[in-house]
């Protein structure tokens, strides 16, 4: 990184930093090096762009237009190089340490059996996984990454990586479907009971279903009413209809114990995010957790 468009990175370094301070002799201080030194990169750095960066005198050092002009390029080429450097030396850093991940509870059915295969690749690296259905404080909480479904708050602290979109659909055993009436519409749901969840804010969620391109809100009747994960381990069990995350159910689609209710009236449902803390430069051993919980979560 010696040359750039023919210029010393140097040279240009010590420019900013005489602009920075108003003076060849703190701008040495610095750069840790003398004052000859700094006035000569800029004379080399004047000759090459054919005009005065600065109008010294025997008090003072003014930038000029041009001056300034070059100025605000420059400062913007060695950021992003810097930022680039950081970014090369990370991927390069071997992954090491703790990483600690805050996840909705229906995710864990799908992280938790994907972890050895994690451990194998990255064995310096240890998860601490909570599972959780309230919406933690990443920063205050320490978490490295928060995992979160629905709407996000406006926080600036917080960079935020939309890692899936969700959808919303029905879903029943089949011991239950064969105990009872075929479910051939949504009017048919009218004579089944549901298993409905409630938030850990006390509010009990109702179905909003696709009716022939319209969506629309339903009020089914409660067989049982349960939260978080427990929701779909009871649908399997047969207890009655569920309207469940398409993601938390596939696992139990996959082992026999669902099976997909009206598939015409899934609906989309909020998307599935991770918030990382911003006041930390992402690390290599918190980079590929999060790539690895992406990869799982977008099969």
């Amino acid at each position: 990184m010696q040359e750039m468009i023919g210029v010393s990175l140097q040279d240009i370094t010590a420019f900013v930093a005489v602009a920075q301070t108003g003076s060849f002799t703190s701008a040495a201080e610095r750069l840790g090096t003398n004052k000859s030194a700094v006035g000569k990169a800029v004379q080399r750095l004047e000759k090459h762009l054919a005009t005065r960066l600065f109008q010294r005198t025997t008090r003072a050092v003014h930038i000029t237009e041009d001056g300034q002009t070059y100025l605000s390029a420059a400062r913007v080429a060695i950021e992003r190089l810097r930022e680039a450097e950081q970014s090369l030396a990370a991927n390069r850093a071997e992954p090491v340490g703790r990483v600690r991940v805050d996840l909705p509870t229906g995710f864990g059915r799908l992280i938790l059996p994907t972890l050895g295969a994690l451990r194998e690749r990255y064995p310096k690296v240890v998860v601490e996984i909570s599972l959780n259905d309230r919406m933690s404080d990443p920063v205050g909480d320490g978490w490295d990454i928060v995992v979160r479904i629905g709407h996000l708050p406006g926080d600036s602290e917080m960079t935020v990586r939309k890692i899936c979109d969700l959808k919303l659909g029905l879903y029943a055993s089949p011991i239950y479907l064969k105990k009872h009436d075929a479910i051939t519409s949504i009017a048919d749901l009218n004579d089944h009971g549901a298993v409905l969840f409630r938030s850990f804010t006390g509010q009990l969620r109702g179905w909003s279903l696709n009716d022939n391109g319209l969506r629309r809100d339903f009020a089914p009747t409660p067989a049982v009413i349960l939260d978080g994960q427990a929701l779909v381990e009871a649908t399997a069990l047969g207890l009655g209809i569920s309207q469940l995350i398409d993601r938390f159910a596939q696992p139990f689609i996959v082992d026999g114990r669902l099976e997909h209710v009206l598939p015409n009236a899934d609906v989309a449902a909020p998307p599935v995010h991770a918030l990382i803390p911003v006041g930390q430069k992402m690390t290599a051993k918190t980079r590929v957790v999060l790539e690895h919980i992406v990869a799982t979560l977008q099969q």
